[in-house]
């Protein structure tokens, strides 16, 4: 018959590694123990007791800590396994017919927004879904760029992509860098900190300067000035998100639509074909 300490040895494995997710997490927040302890109201002690491998957490307290921590759906199961527990949240397919009125909402969205370009990503900005308009922006992106699956800021930043027609891409570039590193200290997600590193390794737009990002802020948002056949096109987006999902899909999932920033670009938009 195994022995107590033997019998024991996979329990204090389980809660050493919840313990250290859990540190990791709540310095990650930027939140101290006592902190963390009133927003999940337990004591200060039990806490650190927890992050040591010294307490057992029970389920419903994982959750809470998780909750409090606002850590995403996908690293909430994680952080189930890692303190001995069954993962809770699932991961769909958005073609499963368990996704069905999300499927539907999405396409709505995108077609409805035509004659100006909306797009479906994931979490790491690969392409799900796209409205008619957007080929108009790929057209002279390389084909390599453009076989699934397609990495939305690869073919905007990449030589070979939308980078030689961004007017303004030292601007869109710096842009992009930041809403991928909010995301990555949100998420912590190894693909996308490898994503930014690539991204930072292409050739930075010749003339780069950052008085963009220094002092007053001209203009209502960061556009995207695009060189087409038709003129250059100015744009303003917006990023819609799944309210409460509780589908991993439905939680990384982001529709990004374009709306014209000026009337020149709202004409030249509508006198395409859809």
């Amino acid at each position: 018959m195994p022995s107590r300490a033997a019998q024991e040895a996979p329990f204090r494995q389980a809660t050493a590694a919840f313990g250290e997710q859990l540190r990791t997490w709540r310095q990650r927040r930027r939140m101290s123990q006592l902190e963390l302890a009133g927003e999940a109201d337990i004591s200060t002690r039990h806490l650190s007791y927890v992050e040591t491998g010294r307490a057992n957490p029970s389920r419903e307290m994982v959750l809470r800590l998780a909750a409090r921590l606002e850590v995403p759906l996908r690293e909430r199961n994680a952080f189930l396994l890692a303190a001995g527990y069954a993962p809770m949240y699932r991961e769909t397919r958005l073609d499963d017919p368990a996704l069905a009125a999300a499927k539907q909402a999405v396409e709505l969205i995108l077609k409805s927004h035509e004659p100006f370009p909306a797009l479906a990503i994931d979490r790491r900005w690969n392409l799900v879904a796209a409205n008619g308009m957007v080929r108009y922006l790929l057209a002279e992106v390389q084909a390599s760029l453009l076989q699934p699956p397609m990495n939305v800021l690869r073919v905007s930043l990449e030589p070979g992509g939308l980078a030689p027609n961004i007017v303004n891409l030292a601007q869109w570039r710096a842009h992009l860098f930041e809403r991928l590193g909010n995301q990555i200290a949100a998420t912590a997600d190894p693909a996308l900190i490898a994503l930014l590193s690539d991204l930072r390794k292409l050739p930075a737009p010749e003339g780069e300067q950052e008085e963009f990002v220094q002092g007053e802020h001209l203009g209502i948002a960061v556009p995207l000035k695009f060189r087409s056949p038709l003129g250059v096109l100015s744009f303003i987006s917006t990023t819609t998100i799944f309210g409460s999902p509780v589908d991993i899909t439905l939680q990384e999932l982001a529709l990004e639509t374009f709306f014209p920033l000026d009337e020149f670009t709202r004409q030249a938009l509508q006198s395409l074909p859809p």
